[in-house]
C-alpha cells in the first residue's frame, strides 16, 4: 500500500476529450484532469460560450484548442483526436453532437472499450423538453428548485425565490464524474466501455431527493415550528408575512445564529446528536441552570413521545416553542460575550458543531482554506495569480500532486494530438461483449457514516450492484429525525447491521466486517480515525486491500487549523459565504434552503473517490485511500463566482431576498395564470423576441424599459403559453414549478425500475414501504447507462433489520448472537415502531 503523499495521480494515463461548454461539462473534465487524466478541450470558434473568469478554473490542467465542427476539416481533426482517448464528453441538447458528425453510437461500434459521456439540461427521452435551450436557471424553475425554497420563504411570503447558486450543474458534475470513473473501473474487468447520460434535471432532483420525499401520516412529533406555523396560516387564511427578525422566534436554539462580542453572526449546527448539545450548554455554563429549571434528557428517546416522562428531551430535534424560547433567549446573552473568533476555536475543540457567518470573499483567502488546500494559487495566462477551488476529490498518497494544477493551456491541434498519441492504453480482453452488469458487481461496502453525506455515498453505491453494510451503533447517538426520516432515503439499498464496536465483542463483529470488505466509507475527523484503528497502519494489518474513503466537513488535501473541527452541511454554508449570500447582509444570514445541499454533492464526491481508487487498484495494484469533505465541494457549488485575482471585479452575485434574478433578460416574471416564468435571455437574443407573439418590437425598447415591457407583455398570458412560444423562438424560459407537482405528475406505483425510462422526472410510490406508510420518493436515475446495469434499490430496512443474518454469515451461532443480544453488545432495533410516534 502507498503510504506517500506523492505517489502517481490515480488516473494518470486516462485520455479524454471534452467538448463540455457552460459548467457541467467542463467541470467534469476539470475534477478527472485533477485527478491526473490528460484533458484535451475543445471550444468553438470564437471560444467559450459561456464567457467567465470561471473558465480558467473549469480548463485547469487542459489543453485547449479550437475546432468548428461544422467544417470537414474540423469534423476530421476532431474525430482524429477521439480515436486516441478513453473518455470523450459533451454537454450539449440531444442530438446536437450526432448531427455534427460526433455519433457516439457509431464510434462505440468501431471502438466498444471508448467511454462516452453526454449531459443534456433535459433527458434525452423527455419528448417535451429535450430541444429546450436549457440553462441553469431555467432547468432549475423547471424542477421546481427557486419555489417554496425553504420555511424562512414561505412564511415571508417570497415565493418563488431566486439563488444563483448552479445546483443543476454542481450535482450533474459529481453524478456524472463518478459515473465516469465507476465505468472506467469496470473496463478494467470487462475491457468494455459505456455510453452515459447524465441530464442536468434529473440531477438536481437527486441533489435534492431529501426535499422531494412524501411520508404519508407524518408524525407530529418532526414538524418544527415553522411547518407548524405555515399549517396553521393556510388553515385560517392568514398570509405569509413574517419578517427575518418574527423567524428567529420561531427556530430551533441548537439550529440558529447569534451575534457575538464582535457583531459578527455566529451559527449553532448540534440539534440531533445526543452529546453535542448537551456539549454546547455545558461550555456555555447554561446546562445545570436549565436541568434545575426541569430541562430533561429522555434515557430513550424512540419511544413514542406519549411515553416520554417529559415533553422535551435535550438532543432531540426540534424543541417545544416554550424550551426553545427559553434556551435561546440565554444563549443569546451568552454569546455576546466573546467574539466569534473565540467561539469558533470554543466549539470546534470542544467537539460540537458551530461557526461564525462569513462572505465568499473572507473564505476564499481564508488561512485553514490556503493552508488545507480548499483555496490554491495558479498563474492563469489571463488573469495572473488566481486563487481557486482545490480539489474536490483526492487520494491521501498523490494529494500532494494535486495542489499545483496546471494553468488552461493553448495548444495546436498537432500538440493535443501528439499529447494523446503518446500515451498507450493498455486494455483486458474483451469478457462477453453484450453483457448488462452493474459496474461494481461483486464489490462489498462497509457503511460507518451518519447524517447524509456519508450514507448517501454508500447508497449511490448501491445502485449500480455493491453489497452495502450499514454498520450504526447498538444504541443511537442520534435521534430519530437524523437517522430514521434521512434513512428512508440514504438506507435504500442496503442491510442494516447495530452493534457496540466499544464493547470486546462489538469490536471483534467490527474487525471481520473490515476483513471481508473492498471499500469502508466514514465521515470522520482524523482523531476518530485512528481511535477505530481505520488510519493507515492499522487498516494494513486487518485488510491491507480495503479502500478506505473518509468523508468531513472542514478537511482538504493537506492538514488545517479547522480539519478535526466536526460540521455539518449547513456550518459549511456559513463558513464560505453561502449563508450571507443568501440571507443578503451579515446581519441577516439565512440557511440555503434545501436539505442536503452540499451533502449530497459530498456524497457523490466519495463515491466518485471510491471509484477512483478502484481504477487504480485494478490499474496498478495500488491501494487508495481516498478523501474529500463538504468544504471542498463548497467550492463547486459556488463556481460562478469562486475566485480571486488582482483586478477582480467586486463580489457581486445576486444575494438577498429581494432578488428576482441576474438582469432584465434574466429573471422572474409574474403572468396570467397566478404562475412565474421564468427568463433566461442574453442580449444575443434580443432580435429572437421579435419571433414572438406578443412581444415584438421588444429588440427596440431602451435598455431602463425592458422590465416594464417584459411585466406587462408576460401579464396577457399564462406561464404555460409564453414558455411554448419562447422557447419556439429558441430563447430559454421556464414555469416557475412547485416540487409538489411535479412529484404527482411523474409518480408511478413502485415497479422494481429505476426510472430511467421516465423522462426527466421520476418517482416511484410505495404503499408497501417497510414504515408502515406510504412513502413517494424520487428514483436512482440520474446515471443512464447503455451497457451498465442500475438497481432499482430495495427501501430502507428498518435499522437493525439484518443484525442476525449479518452475524450468521460472519459464522456466529445463535447461542453467541443471543448472548451479544443480552449484554447489548448488539441490537436488532432501535425501537418498537419503524418511525417513531
Amino acid at each position: 500500500m502507498a503510504t506517500t503523499t506523492n505517489s502517481p495521480l490515480p488516473l494518470a494515463g486516462v485520455k479524454i476529450v471534452d467538448f463540455g461548454q457552460y459548467m457541467a461539462g467542463p467541470a467534469v473534465a476539470m475534477i478527472l484532469a485533477d485527478l491526473g487524466a490528460t484533458v484535451v478541450h475543445i471550444d468553438p470558434p470564437g471560444g467559450p460560450l459561456w464567457v467567465t473568469p470561471a473558465n480558467a478554473t473549469l480548463n485547469r490542467n487542459k489543453l485547449s484548442i479550437t475546432i468548428d465542427l461544422k467544417t470537414a476539416e474540423g469534423l476530421e481533426q476532431a474525430l482524429a483526436l477521439i480515436e486516441e482517448t478513453d473518455i470523450v464528453l459533451e454537454s450539449f441538447r440531444p442530438g446536437v453532437m450526432s448531427r455534427l458528425g460526433v455519433d457516439f453510437i457509431e464510434l462505440r461500434a468501431a471502438r466498444p472499450e471508448l467511454i462516452t459521456l453526454s449531459i443534456p439540461g433535459f433527458a434525452s427521452n423527455d419528448t417535451l423538453r429535450r430541444e429546450w435551450r436549457a440553462y441553469e436557471s431555467v432547468i432549475a424553475a423547471n424542477s421546481g428548485v427557486f419555489t417554496d425554497m425553504g420555511l424562512n420563504r414561505v412564511l415571508m411570503g417570497i415565493n418563488p425565490s431566486f439563488s444563483p447558486l448552479p445546483l443543476s450543474s454542481a450535482y450533474g458534475t459529481m453524478l456524472a464524474a463518478s459515473a465516469t470513473v465507476l465505468a472506467l473501473q469496470a473496463r478494467e474487468r470487462t475491457g468494455l466501455g459505456d455510453q452515459i447520460e447524465v441530464p442536468l434535471a434529473a440531477a438536481v432532483m437527486e441533489g435534492l431527493c431529501y426535499n422531494s420525499i412524501k411520508i404519508e401520516n407524518y408524525p407530529e412529533r418532526y414538524k418544527t415550528q415553522r411547518e407548524k406555523e405555515i399549517e396553521r396560516r393556510r388553515t385560517e387564511g392568514l398570509p405569509m408575512n413574517l419578517s427575518y427578525d418574527d423567524l428567529q422566534d420561531l427556530l430551533d436554539p441548537f439550529y440558529r445564529s447569534y451575534r457575538c462580542k464582535d457583531g459578527r453572526m455566529f451559527y449553532v449546527v448540534c440539534p440531533s446528536h445526543k452529546q453535542h448539545a448537551k456539549r454546547c450548554l455545558q461550555t456555555l455554563g447554561l446546562y445545570d441552570e436549565l436541568i434545575e429549571l426541569g430541562l430533561t434528557e429522555e434515557d430513550d428517546t424512540y419511544l413514542p413521545v406519549s411515553e416520554w416522562t417529559s415533553d422535551v428531551s435535550l438532543g432531540v430535534y426540534p424543541l417545544p416553542q416554550k424550551w426553545a424560547d427559553l434556551i435561546a433567549e440565554r444563549m443569546k446573552e451568552v454569546f455576546m460575550t466573546r467574539t466569534s473568533k473565540e467561539w469558533e476555536r470554543i466549539f470546534g475543540r470542544g467537539k460540537f458543531p458551530g461557526a461564525p457567518h462569513r462572505w465568499l470573499q473572507e473564505w476564499i483567502n481564508d488561512d485553514h482554506a490556503e493552508t488545507a488546500g480548499l483555496m490554491l494559487e495558479v498563474e492563469d495566462p489571463e488573469f495572473g495569480t488566481m486563487t481557486q477551488p482545490g480539489p474536490v476529490v483526492w487520494l491521501e498518497e498523490s494529494s500532494e500532486r494535486m495542489l499545483e494544477p496546471a494553468p488552461r493551456r493553448y495548444v495546436t491541434f498537432d500538440q493535443a494530438l501528439r499529447a494523446l498519441a503518446a500515451i498507450e492504453t493498455k486494455l483486458p480482453r474483451v469478457r462477453e461483449k453484450n453483457a448488462r452488469d452493474g459496474w461494481l458487481d461483486g464489490v462489498r461496502v462497509l457503511d460507518l457514516c451518519n447524517v447524509i453525506a456519508g450514507p448517501h455515498s454508500a447508497s449511490y453505491l448501491a445502485r449500480f450492484g455493491a453489497e452495502v453494510i450499514k454498520l450504526d451503533p447498538a444504541t443511537p447517538s442520534y435521534d430519530c429525525w437524523n437517522t430514521v426520516i434521512f434513512g428512508i432515503s440514504h438506507m435504500r439499498g442496503k442491510r442494516s447491521l447495530l452493534a457496540d464496536i466499544s464493547s470486546p465483542e462489538g469490536r471483534v463483529i467490527f474487525e471481520k466486517l473490515v476483513k471481508s470488505v473492498d471499500v469502508i466509507v466514514w465521515n470522520a475527523p482524523d482523531r476518530q480515525v485512528k481511535d477505530m484503528g481505520l488510519d493507515l497502519e492499522n487498516l494494513e494489518k486487518l485488510n491491507p486491500d480495503a479502500i478506505f474513503c473518509k468523508l468531513d466537513c472542514f478537511s482538504g488535501p493537506r492538514p488545517g487549523p479547522r480539519s478535526g473541527y466536526l460540521g455539518y452541511d449547513d456550518l459549511v454554508q456559513a463558513t464560505t459565504g453561502i449563508m450571507t449570500r443568501f440571507g443578503g447582509s451579515m446581519e441577516t444570514p439565512e440557511e440555503h434552503a434545501h436539505v442536503g445541499t452540499i451533502d449530497v454533492m459530498c456524497g457523490f464526491g466519495g463515491a466518485l473517490g471510491v471509484a477512483a481508487a478502484l481504477y487504480q487498484k485494478l490499474k496498478t495494484g495500488r491501494t487508495g485511500r481516498p478523501r474529500t469533505s463538504l468544504s471542498a465541494l463548497s467550492g463547486l457549488a459556488q463556481m460562478p463566482f469562486c475566485f480571486d485575482y488582482g483586478k477582480r471585479e467586486l463580489f457581486n452575485e445576486p444575494a438577498g431576498r429581494e432578488v428576482v434574478g441576474y438582469d432584465d433578460l434574466s429573471r422572474f416574471y409574474y403572468t396570467s395564470s397566478d404562475a412565474f416564468l421564468l427568463l433566461s435571455a442574453y442580449e444575443s437574443d434580443t432580435e429572437r423576441f421579435e419571433n414572438v407573439d406578443g412581444l415584438q418590437g421588444f429588440s427596440q425598447v431602451a435598455s431602463e424599459e425592458r422590465a416594464a415591457f417584459l411585466s406587462q407583455a408576460f401579464m396577457t398570458a399564462r406561464a404555460s403559453d409564453w414558455v411554448e412560444r419562447l422557447q419556439e423562438a429558441d430563447i430559454a424560459a421556464a414555469i416557475c414549478e412547485n416540487i409538489d407537482t411535479i412529484r404527482t405528475y411523474n409518480s408511478r406505483p413502485a415497479d422494481g425500475a429505476p426510472g430511467i425510462a421516465q423522462g426527466s422526472y421520476s418517482f416511484s410510490v410505495y404503499e408497501d414501504h417497510p414504515s408502515g406508510h406510504t412513502v413517494t420518493q424520487l428514483d436512482p436515475y440520474a446515471v443512464r447507462p447503455l451497457r451498465g446495469r442500475i438497481l432499482a434499490l430495495e427501501s430502507a430496512e428498518k435499522y437493525g433489520a439484518s443484525t442476525r443474518a449479518i452475524l450468521q454469515e460472519l459464522d456466529y451461532d445463535e447461542e453467541s448472537i443471543q448472548e451479544m443480544l443480552k449484554n447489548g453488545a448488539i441490537s436488532e432495533s432501535w425501537s418498537r415502531e419503524y418511525l417513531p410516534s
